[in-house]
């Protein structure tokens, strides 16, 4: 099969992303804006290195994964239809998954504990996109892991995920505003700033990566109206991205510690996240 592989969507994309945060940059300084900061900039570096080293170290085992259960595929996909239709599907499947994963992690408290991280920081701007959870990685294998058992082929599937986590990148700005139509299907940098917004309205909305249709259809859409406060609802007053990785855990931990209840444990592993456990205050 003749198709684009991860190494060259990297070469393609990774200097169009540092071009951006450049852009970016200068038109905050020229416009007095303060949109990146020094030391929130090293937290997001670090959390990014968690990241990439987690990724690194699963990598070939998630893609072996997908490929055995590939031979257990329900359709076969890519045999059935034309292959720019196969593309197209599967950036589609990806974002569904994605947005079930991400709602999620909003939803569950262990999750919680892996996302929050991304959420942590009070800023907003192209490098905030790169704030990712050490241990997010692990948490989408059993969610991704869906797409090959329909029929998704595993290298199409790797590769798409890489172009739609690149895709994120955009979502992550205050410079763009609303864009016209585009609005209606695809999750803008105003859709996203709702999303990393504490505003009590904004909690818990915009939960796709490239397409705003889930959202839309499951009753999770919030337009972007009032200014957003980006954060957590208490921010966790830290840069250290050890503490910010590791503080849900901790919390969960404690609070597991003290109670002999089985019922009560599971609540507190697979409940919802409360206020407090939203916040950055353990």
């Amino acid at each position: 099969m003749n198709q684009i592989t991860i190494a060259e969507v990297y070469i393609i994309g990774v200097p169009i992303i540092l071009a951006m945060i450049f852009i970016e940059s200068v038109i905050s300084s020229i416009q007095n804006k303060s949109l990146y900061s020094k030391q929130d900039t090293l937290c997001t570096i670090g959390l990014l290195s968690g990241n990439i080293g987690m990724s690194f170290a699963i990598k070939s085992a998630t893609l072996a994964f997908h490929f055995y259960l590939y031979q257990f595929k329900l359709f076969d996909l890519v045999n059935l239809m034309p292959l720019w239709v196969a593309w197209v599907l599967t950036f589609i499947l990806i974002d569904l998954v994605f947005y079930v994963y991400h709602r999620l992690s909003h939803k569950v408290r262990f999750l919680w504990a892996v996302h929050m991280s991304h959420h942590s920081s009070e800023e907003m701007n192209f490098a905030v996109s790169f704030r990712q959870a050490w241990f997010g990685p692990i948490s989408k294998i059993p969610f991704f892991a869906v797409l090959p058992i329909i029929g998704f082929e595993p290298t199409m599937i790797a590769v798409a995920g890489v172009i739609s986590t690149l895709w994120g990148v955009v979502g992550h700005t205050q410079i763009i505003n609303k864009l016209g139509p585009l609005e209606w299907v695809f999750n803008t940098p105003s859709h996203h700033r709702v999303h990393h917004g504490s505003n009590t309205q904004y909690i818990d909305k915009n939960y796709g990566n490239l397409l705003i249709i889930w959202d839309r259809m499951f009753g999770t859409f919030e337009p972007e109206v009032s200014q957003v406060k980006f954060g957590l609802v208490n921010n966790v007053n830290t840069f250290n991205p050890v503490k910010i990785t590791f503080m849900g855990w901790k919390s969960m931990l404690h609070e597991l510690s003290e109670s002999n209840n089985l019922s009560k444990r599971l609540k507190i592993i697979f409940g919802p996240p409360n206020t407090k456990h939203r916040s950055g205050i353990f």
